[in-house]
């Protein structure tokens, strides 16, 4: 089994962090159902201001306030007005990997959503493993979207 990215909210900013609350990151409920992250999913947190990465749960805060609020020991590591990128987790086999199709947004300052993609990797016949970045969401994917924003790569795991 391979630990690979689940969904990724990219460049959120951080609207407050709460020291003497309990440890977790809260999230607007919006932006976790849009891509799939759950209320208590362990999340990786990477600050793109400090470098500092750290681990925690979600929680959900109040829906459409576009939220995203260190809490407890993760308020030390962010402060208001950083981007952060949170990424869920899953685990998969080499054989599993076109099943999933991890949804990302990418964010304004003020959290409202500036790009809706996914990740889309395939395995061909010969093992090695192709990916491109694409455009909306797996679910409304058609021919006039299946152009890959990235250039495909393949490379044999």
């Amino acid at each position: 089994m391979r630990k690979v990215v689940a969904a990724k909210l990219h460049g959120i900013t951080v609207t407050d962090a709460d020291l003497n609350y309990h440890g977790s990151i809260t999230l607007d409920p919006d932006h976790c159902d849009e891509v799939g992250i759950f209320p208590l999913e362990f999340v990786d947190i990477w600050n793109k201001a400090s470098g500092a990465r750290i681990s925690t749960y979600v929680i959900y805060g109040e829906r459409g306030s576009r939220c995203c609020v260190l809490n407890g020991a993760a308020a030390r590591t962010c402060q208001v007005g950083d981007e952060i990128i949170v990424c869920s987790s899953a685990y998969v086999e080499k054989e599993q990997i076109a099943e999933i199709k991890p949804r990302v947004l990418t964010f304004n300052r003020d959290n409202s959503v500036r790009d809706r993609m996914f990740y889309d990797a395939s395995l061909r016949e010969d093992g090695a493993i192709t990916f491109a970045i694409r455009e909306g969401s797996p679910m409304e994917r058609s021919l006039s979207r299946s152009e890959p924003l990235a250039d495909d790569s393949a490379r044999s795991a």
